[in-house]
């Protein structure tokens, strides 16, 4: 799909339920936030023409975690752009190693009791959820750091989701990505509103509903989740829901 602007120089391409944001600032430069899944590779360089950008604007990728669906195309914008690749270190052993992460339930166990979910992680392996390339070579996110990247972002430790997740507040857009530390949708279950990712796919759901509460230190208007729509409420009613979904 066409890139949605979400926020001032802020926007959205999702593929396969997964988001993918750019983020540009006034000299031209784009900071991108996540990679999406394989197949999503011709659609963020279509985003970047649609938007008057060139490969080249490309300055840096940060990743919220390392997941699979969150790192899929971090290789390649590596090996092609030439791009850093920013990333908390707790995450860099799934980073180069896609498929081995922790997660606390038995994932084979959801399409049957969620059949929503089944369409989605239908979709993400259609978009190569399962050819996705380890990558090396990472530079250290340091929590409540403001990053040296396109629209200064400053880095939110968020954990339990995985054990180095980090959302990304950038207070001048009033704006919190959060990744998956906070999502309007689970690709999981297919049920939407705010909540914490499934324990198919969160390592400490316990740690993840304590995160919540510094998501909700920043008072960030618009939440800009991983997976599902932006919420355009306010963070801390968003952290309320979660809550009052749980742990699943």
């Amino acid at each position: 799909m066409l890139p949605i602007e979400v926020a001032a120089n802020v926007h959205r391409i999702e593929h396969a339920y997964v988001n993918v944001y750019l983020v540009s600032d006034e000299d031209g430069r784009v900071l991108i936030v996540d990679t999406g899944l394989p197949a999503a590779w011709p659609l963020i360089g279509r985003a970047l023409r649609e938007l008057g950008h060139t490969p080249d604007d490309v300055a840096a990728v940060v990743l919220t975690h390392a997941h699979f669906d969150h790192t899929g195309n971090a290789a390649r914008m590596v090996d092609r752009l030439g791009v850093p690749v920013w990333l908390h270190p707790d995450d860099a052993h799934v980073a180069a190693h896609p498929y081995r992460y922790a997660h606390e339930n038995v994932r084979a166990l959801y399409p049957v009791k969620y059949p929503a979910g089944a369409k989605i992680l239908g979709a993400m392996m259609r978009a190569g959820a399962w050819k996705v390339p380890g990558v090396h070579g990472l530079k250290p996110v340091v929590p409540d750091a403001v990053l040296p990247v396109p629209g200064s972002p400053r880095v939110v430790f968020s954990p339990g989701h995985t054990n180095g997740h980090c959302a990304l507040h950038l207070p001048d857009r009033d704006v919190l990505i959060t990744g998956d530390a906070l999502v309007t949708l689970d690709p999981y279950t297919g049920e939407r509103g705010p909540q914490i990712v499934a324990g198919a796919a969160t390592a400490d759901s316990a740690e993840a509903l304590r995160s919540l509460d510094v998501l909700a230190s920043t008072a960030a208007r618009t939440v800009l989740p991983g997976h599902g729509d932006p919420w355009l409420h306010g963070i801390g009613a968003a952290v309320e829901k979660a809550r009052e979904v749980g742990a699943h």
